[in-house]
């Protein structure tokens, strides 16, 4: 077994998944869900209130495509330290530092009197936000047993799409109610949700107990140096180079996509609101039924699958001719699917790429390498959209999924293997 799973009774079903985690590792997977979840309201919290931001503090579009590049590359750093603290004081600690993080700065955006110190805020948010999903995906990759475990963990990507719905609605309400240059204070403010979270952490949720001995008779345990040494060299700079295209083309879509539909689209804050709902409905189906596809067919068809569709449908998407928002609106639902099916085999891949004791840190690191050299894309689009407009200018994300499509020839698959 790769994970303690002695409480959990053997059932067949559509749940049998979760009944095999047992008593505490269904604990562990509340937890990680909730934590990713609230993870995604306060990373989405920006690109919700950017139109305001921007007018607020008269920001040309590259300055506003910057408060997200920052917001990535510094969670990259965060990230990266993470998964050396999971791998050194434990999965629940660490994602409780995380959660903390996160949740802190994202409440202090909403008191920004600049945009400067915005900037810095949200940079500092992101240490949080990087480092989340490296120890909560991991906590429960460790609870499952290999034959469920793509599912699973995709079940903990699937919160993302919870996270960013909770986000559009709230939004939708303090924009409705408030005028726009308080709303976006209020709407960071919200921030301080993940708040309820450290409670239920503290109180019920722990580590594997199996992976806590493997880790304690290590003594390479969170070492960066480790996981560059001998054939995990290949596969940290391959996996890194995957998380580069997945995230690049993904945060693209992500950070510009409601910005694109109110100014280029011309649609009232109501209606984007409508349009990303079928966007957010698809993602959420998309985690859920990606779990299933890469458990049946395997880790590297799965990523290849859904980067062709995730390519072509950017495409699709911003070459819709104007007055044409009926089609818009239709393939949100697709859009969202294949941009987020391709999340679903990372937890369970990059857990199964590494040994116990460097699982921590080599997921932190090629994750969150990833999303720093991928946020250059969102970037890219910021500083083109004043000559291609945003629209013209989202076909950069397209290219990024052809960098993870090139990053699959050096990556074994990972489908069914033990967690050593």
């Amino acid at each position: 077994m790769s994970s303690s799973t002695t409480e959990s009774v053997e059932k067949d079903g559509p749940l049998a998944w979760f009944h095999a985690l047992g008593r505490n590792g269904k604990r562990a997977f509340i937890g990680a869900f909730g934590g990713f979840g609230l993870d995604s309201y306060d990373f989405q919290v920006l690109p919700l209130g950017l139109v305001a931001i921007t007018a607020f503090f008269d920001l040309t579009q590259g300055q506003a495509g910057l408060l997200t590049t920052v917001t990535l590359v510094v969670s990259a750093i965060g990230g990266v330290i993470a998964g050396i603290l999971a791998d050194r004081i434990g999965r629940v600690r660490t994602l409780m530092i995380t959660v903390v993080t996160y949740a802190v700065f994202t409440v202090l955006c909403g008191f920004a009197t600049s945009y400067e110190t915005l900037l810095v805020f949200r940079a500092l948010q992101g240490l949080g936000f990087g480092g989340e999903w490296a120890a909560g995906a991991i906590l429960v990759a460790e609870y499952c047993k290999p034959r469920y475990r793509g599912r699973t963990v995709a079940f903990i990507q699937s919160s993302w799409a919870v996270g960013w719905g909770l986000s559009v609605v709230v939004s939708t309400v303090v924009f409705t109610l408030l005028p726009q240059d308080f709303a976006w204070r209020v709407l960071f403010w919200t921030g301080a949700l993940p708040a309820v979270l450290l409670i239920y952490l503290r109180r019920t949720v722990q580590d594997s107990p199996d992976a806590t001995r493997r880790r304690a008779d290590s003594a390479e345990k969170g070492s960066i140096r480790a996981i560059f040494t001998g054939d995990l060299t290949r596969t940290t700079l391959f996996a890194s180079l995957l998380a580069t295209g997945v995230q690049g083309g993904y945060y693209t879509l992500a950070s510009w996509l409601p910005t694109h539909l109110k100014t280029e689209r011309g649609l009232t804050f109501m209606d984007t609101g409508g349009y990303l709902a079928l966007v957010i409905t698809g993602a959420f189906t998309g985690y859920v039924c990606g779990g299933y596809v890469t458990d049946r067919l395997g880790r590297k068809k799965t990523f290849a699958l859904f980067a062709v569709l995730s390519s072509g449908l950017i495409v699709l998407y911003t070459r819709v001719p104007d007055g044409a928002n009926t089609t818009i609106l239709l393939l949100g639902f697709p859009l969202g699917f294949c941009t987020s099916a391709i999340f679903s085999g990372f937890g369970s891949f990059l857990a199964e790429l590494y040994p116990t004791a460097l699982r921590g840190t080599g997921q932190g690191f090629t994750y969150n390498f990833g999303r720093a050299v991928g946020a250059l894309f969102p970037a890219l689009v910021g500083f083109t959209a004043d000559r291609m407009g945003v629209g013209g200018a989202l076909i950069v994300g397209s290219i990024a999924y052809g960098v993870a499509v090139v990053a699959l020839v050096g990556l074994p698959e990972t489908r069914g293997r033990e967690l050593l």
